[in-house]
């Protein structure tokens, strides 16, 4: 990323993804992938704008898109933007969101699964990723009642009960 970026700048013209740029081996693929995650955020800010949402509801769906993106997908997961799996989301809400925070609400955490589904929307509307990928995290966001029994769940365990709790929803890929 050049010194000279500036958001604005993804006004200028179409944001061209080259998917390969977002594989992440090391820990300089990790910090460039941020960066390509932080421009690709910045124009789905600017695409929510220009569709007529005001600031305060475009802030609101890009944070949350940022947050699952570039904390979890590439900071924890150290995964590719692109790289398409079933049950992502899932891992994100139904676990690493709920330990991750201090005091994990489902108000809360609608507003990120909120921001997610419309980046994933952005993301199929300019082809990025495969046609209906975009339907299975609507899906998988969608499932607040899920996401606030492990919540709640979560504040019961008990003595050794974490793990059975985890390996309900684990972050473990399979």
């Amino acid at each position: 990323m050049s010194e000279s970026y500036s958001p604005a700048m993804e006004l200028e013209g179409e944001l061209v993804v080259n998917k390969d740029d977002f594989a992440i081996v090391s820990v300089d693929d990790e910090i460039r992938a941020d960066g390509l995650c932080r421009k690709l955020l910045s124009r789905f800010y600017f695409s929510l704008l220009e569709a007529g949402m005001t600031p305060e509801e475009a802030t609101a769906l890009a944070n949350g898109a940022d947050y699952y993106v570039r904390d979890f997908v590439v900071g924890y997961k150290h995964r590719s933007l692109f790289d398409e799996r079933r049950g992502i989301v899932r891992q994100f809400a139904g676990n690493w969101y709920i330990v991750n925070t201090i005091e994990p609400a489902v108000e809360e955490l609608a507003g990120h699964l909120a921001g997610t589904r419309a980046f994933y929307r952005f993301l199929a509307e300019r082809g990025d990723i495969s046609p209906g990928f975009d339907a299975v995290i609507a899906g998988e966001c969608d499932d607040l009642a899920y996401y606030a029994g492990r919540i709640r769940s979560f504040w019961e365990i008990e003595g050794g009960g974490y793990g059975e709790w985890e390996r309900e929803c684990t972050l473990k890929d399979r």
